[in-house]
């Protein structure tokens, strides 16, 4: 089987709004307010009539992260088996900069051409399921061995900038659907930062964890007035995700041996070999990782073998992910070890997807699919119905 083709097309989904049931557009953050989301699906055809999907975000625009990955990256690739996917992701190499983020898309279509070649689910061919128990639905096999319901993964629910009063409808709102846990933006204001994450603590009684996440929006001395105020009130995050700017190893660990909250580098974690450095610098108690600028799931998988060394947990991050690549999260998450938290996800809050059978979130849960490769299968008059022209 060869590679023949590998073609790119940005959607733009709307999000819903922040009146629905577990809508939460627009979504603001450090950065600005979304209410709709640009994704570039990735397509790799192959001579044998099998094609896969992968996805990922926009950068810079949809004109040019679609014209690296066609006239980029398609061309190192085509001619060659999509079983090789080491070698491929190994052999994508340009001097001077990092393709791994635009190869992650075409990385994980070939995970969905190999699996649909063999008629196996993606997380089979990363070793079976090998997702916690804990708080988790478990993969029930009958007599034959055929499996009769898939594993239900809790994920955590993501809420952008909002006062602390919208902040406890949202809240309440999402414990009553299953949520256990619940990530918010921040940054933008530290005082107001605290005063929503005790809000919502108060509206549910404790019953939520909360992750707070700044986006590298604090200083130092911020993150400090943060993690102990919170403290102070009887708070204690799951943890607070990137709360200074990249490339500050040692000022984490200062943070974290300052306060009692859980320290959760993410984007320091978008260079593979700062994962080592955050590890003997002591400045993480969680990692956040993404399979996108990791190079796909042989990149996460990679990520995830240091931090489970380590002994550091992790989970993996949301970046507005439509169906094609919170399929693939599914799979990594239930199929790579080390995995402990429950991943981010901004699922719930689409307006629509652009697979044929969108995903059911029910209790806090997301099914991992157990179909062939991904699992799901693409729409494509959804496609052309969001299609940026």
């Amino acid at each position: 089987m060869e590679i023949t083709g590998v073609s790119a097309v940005t959607v733009d989904v709307p999000l819903a709004d922040l009146d629905e049931h577990l809508g939460i557009g627009p979504y603001v953050t450090n950065h600005g307010k979304l209410r709709s989301m640009e994704r570039v699906l990735v397509r790799v055809d192959t001579d044998e009539g099998l094609s896969g999907w992968g996805e990922m975000r926009v950068f810079l625009s949809p004109e040019a992260t679609e014209s690296i990955i066609e006239d980029g990256v398609g061309p190192m690739i085509e001619g060659q088996s999509p079983f090789e996917i080491e070698r491929l992701r190994r052999q994508v190499f340009v001097e001077y900069t990092n393709v791994d983020m635009f190869f992650a898309a075409v990385e994980t279509a070939c995970w969905d051409i190999v699996g649909k070649a063999l008629d196996r689910p993606v997380y089979e061919l990363l070793g079976g399921w090998t997702a916690p128990t804990q708080g988790t639905q478990q993969h029930r096999q009958s007599v034959d061995g055929d499996s009769t319901a898939p594993i239900e993964v809790p994920v955590a629910f993501c809420l952008g900038i909002l006062s602390p009063e919208e902040s406890r409808v949202k809240a309440r709102e999402a414990h009553e659907a299953g949520f256990t846990v619940l990530k918010t933006k921040a940054g933008r204001d530290w005082r107001q930062d605290v005063e929503r994450i005790r809000a919502m603590h108060d509206e549910v009684d404790g019953q939520l964890e909360f992750r707070l996440d700044p986006n590298q929006g604090w200083t130092l001395d911020q993150a400090v007035r943060v993690g102990a105020m919170l403290e102070d009130a009887g708070i204690y995050l799951q943890y607070m995700e990137q709360p200074i700017r990249v490339d500050a190893h040692r000022s984490l660990a200062r943070l974290r041996q300052r306060l009692r909250q859980p320290i959760a580098p993410n984007e320091d974690t978008y260079i593979s070999h700062n994962l080592q450095s955050l590890v003997e610098a002591g400045a993480m108690d969680v990692g956040v990782i993404d399979l996108t600028p990791a190079g796909g799931i042989s990149g996460i998988r990679q990520q995830a073998a240091i931090l489970e060394d380590a002994g550091v947990p992790f989970t993996h991050h949301c970046a507005f992910d439509l169906g094609i690549r919170t399929a693939a999260i599914l799979h990594a998450f239930t199929g790579i070890p080390g995995f402990s938290l429950p991943p981010d996800s901004t699922y719930y809050g689409w307006e629509a997807d652009i697979i044929e059978r969108p995903f059911e979130v029910s209790n806090g849960c997301l099914p991992a699919p157990d179909g062939p490769g991904l699992g799901v299968s693409i729409d494509m008059a959804a496609i052309e119905e969001y299609r940026i022209t």
